[in-house]
């Protein structure tokens, strides 16, 4: 109990703007991953709540898209609210809209049901991402790539141990233990309750700092054609990823007859090389700039999305480890990029980048179930290949470090 009133002590002291104050970066990304974890065991289940309910794919694209979309809606609303009066304990409100959902979810009787729980699980997302990204903003220090970066790993480390959880607790167990994890939920409200304290005493400095940014601005007609193309690279990261979180174990073990928990295990090495790409693209974006990150991270997955559908088994496994680390270093970039885009409007911006990203994959999941269930989901796959390709639009955006440097 000391040392949580010291941590709490800690994180409530204001600190120097100048520094970054990588105790906090700590905290929220922990938060993070506690919060991406709960979130993952919906899509981690699928295979147990396809066979206790008996889903076809488009109910379980349906899932995804409650899920998404009850994210994608509400995030821009959020920051665009926090922008103009911050809410600095929105963060735990939005932990306990994910744990009511997840101890709902445990215990659903019908479909309708487990639409509820990832509606709420939505919900919480909608609240949590806006604020905690501008938290990692707050405590960057400067180094808004390597915050953003710490920031989402922690999300994608708690993605990535959701089949892992799965697999080794839930499958055995049953749907129900997944209300085990309300205590873990717990544990990340407190953690928030802490980071709320640092943020409120903070929130002066950062406001200061923010107008400050503004004379950074691009004209109004480049800002909006800039916000456009990454939107269209957002989708496309998006979609793609869609149909590898939603319907990854079903391939497996419809092409290569793996069991559920083997598929869950080769959905986790996808979710683990994913979050350890996200710590590439901030800290290089930092240095060498946003826009050679975003090219290399969208574009250069192609060639192995191309050959994914045509590969044996220790190929797909090869070529989709590949594909979460490239591919998972883009959005941090396109975040921070995006927010230098729109200074002094850290929640808007970030509200809507993380909720179009969300309802993309929600709308991704959904359409891809209806086409798996017209077609097959290798002919999904083979479909999904070609949208990396659309990582050259990047070429569209404009070079805001030379821009930065001119200004300088």
């Amino acid at each position: 109990m000391r040392g949580m009133s010291s941590t709490a002590t800690t994180l409530a002291r204001p600190s120097q703007p100048a520094k970054t104050s990588f105790r906090v970066l700590g905290a929220i990304s922990t938060a993070h991953l506690i919060n991406d974890m709960m979130q993952s065991l919906i899509i981690a289940i699928y295979p147990i709540l396809k066979g206790e309910f008996s889903l076809n794919f488009t109910q379980i694209g349906l899932i995804s898209l409650t899920y998404q979309l009850t994210a994608s809606l509400f995030q821009p609303l959020v920051g665009l609210y926090t922008d103009r009066k911050p809410v600095p304990y929105s963060l735990p409100v939005g932990m306990t809209f994910t744990l009511s959902g997840l101890v709902l979810l445990a215990y659903s009787p019908n479909f309708a049901m487990v639409l509820l729980a990832a509606a709420l699980v939505g919900t919480g997302s909608s609240i949590f991402h806006p604020e905690s990204s501008r938290v990692a903003r707050m405590a960057s220090g400067g180094q808004h790539g390597l915050a953003q970066s710490l920031f989402q790993v922690g999300g994608n480390t708690g993605s990535a141990l959701g089949p892992l959880v799965a697999a080794a607790v839930i499958v055995p167990h049953g749907k129900s233990s997944v209300a085990w994890f309300a205590m873990v939920a717990l544990v990340g409200i407190v953690l928030l309750l802490q980071v709320s304290k640092w943020y409120g005493a903070n929130r002066v400095v950062a406001a200061k700092g923010a107008l400050k940014a503004h004379a950074a601005a691009l004209p109004r007609k480049h800002v909006a054609g800039a916000i456009a193309v990454l939107l269209v690279l957002i989708f496309s990261k998006y979609f793609y990823i869609a149909s590898i979180s939603s319907f990854y174990t079903f391939y497996l073990i419809e092409k290569f007859g793996l069991g559920v928990q083997s598929a869950q295990m080769h959905l986790f090495l996808f979710l683990a090389a994913s979050a350890a790409g996200t710590l590439i693209g901030g800290p290089v974006g930092d240095r060498i700039g946003r826009k050679p990150v975003i090219w290399g991270s969208i574009l250069g997955v192609a060639p192995f999305a191309l050959a994914l559908p045509h590969v044996g088994l220790a190929w797909t496994t090869t070529f989709t480890i590949l594909i979460g680390l490239i591919l998972s270093s883009a959005f941090s970039a396109i975040l921070v990029y995006a927010q230098e885009l729109i200074p002094g409007k850290v929640g808007a911006v970030s509200g809507l980048f993380f909720g179009f990203a969300f309802g993309m994959g929600g709308l991704g999941a959904a359409a891809l179930g209806i086409l798996a269930d017209a077609t097959s989901i290798d002919f999904v796959y083979s479909v999904c290949a070609f949208l990396p390709l659309l990582g050259v639009v990047t070429a569209l955006l404009p070079d805001t470090n030379k821009r930065a440097s001119a200004s300088a």
